[in-house]
């Protein structure tokens, strides 16, 4: 039997240093447009298409914000406050909690701020006191708010608002403090009397009250009335609360 070290070819001489390494002898690995490097480690190529965590870049920051807003008023409208979650507004707006947190805090914080695009239209009352002459004040807000909720793209979402408010505490002092603070001490400050606040209470508290009764627990026949019969018995009571003597 012949021993495979006696039939082997000559052996190489040629000393570590002689030796030339593949990796020193290898030409430049070529490299195609569009196609991803290799990491030199050898360990997996990088996901172009990997999901990014954290926050968006600054530039649709406020894409983020308004789709997070969007999907509040959707999910206060749906399940009322004391149902609604971060979790559930996160989910529906396709980003994660955190994002809901980062942005607006608390699921407080994010009703408040829902509910604050829900009552913009509500919110410029004031304006409809210098709008024309005083003596049509009362009118001129009557009108107004009415018309808001006699639109049913406007009614929907302050129907789940005022839900909120009337069947949970939380809910019924974010809807205070916006109220105090963006519409009854405008009113007050246009208003200029020493009751002003007393007065511009009064009146919100008419209207308030009607819509209410019609929209909310939908009292019969105020529920089904017209609303030209409505507006014509309320303006002048909204009037003399806000310049009656």
């Amino acid at each position: 039997m012949t021993d495979p070290a006696d039939t082997a070819g000559p052996a190489d001489t040629a000393g570590p240093a002689d030796r030339a390494h593949p990796a020193d002898t290898a030409g430049p690995v070529p490299c195609t447009a569009g196609t991803p490097a290799v990491p030199a480690n050898g360990g997996p190529t990088p996901d172009p298409a990997a999901r990014r965590r954290g926050r968006p870049p600054r530039a649709e920051a406020g894409d983020t914000r308004d789709r997070i807003l969007a999907a509040a008023r959707t999910v206060f409208s749906e399940r009322g406050y004391e149902k609604a979650s971060v979790r559930a507004i996160a989910k529906a707006a396709g980003v994660d909690s955190a994002l809901v947190h980062h942005y607006f805090g608390t699921k407080e914080q994010v009703f408040e701020s829902a509910i604050e695009v829900v009552f913009a239209p509500a919110l410029s009352g004031p304006d409809a006191l210098v709008a024309g002459p005083v003596s049509e004040a009362g009118e001129r807000m009557t009108r107004m708010i009415f018309g808001l909720w006699e639109n049913p793209a406007s009614r929907a979402p302050l129907l789940a608002v005022v839900r909120s408010a009337v069947t949970n505490d939380t809910a019924a002092a974010a809807l205070r403090r916006l109220v105090s603070s963006q519409l009854l001490s405008r009113i007050a400050g246009e208003l200029g009397t020493e009751d002003a606040e007393l007065r511009a209470e009064l009146a919100a508290a008419q209207l308030i009250g009607t819509a209410l009764l019609r929209y909310v627990i939908k009292v019969e026949p105020l529920a089904s009335a017209d609303i030209e019969q409505v507006i014509a018995r309320l303006a002048p009571v909204v009037q003399s609360h806000l310049t009656g003597a």
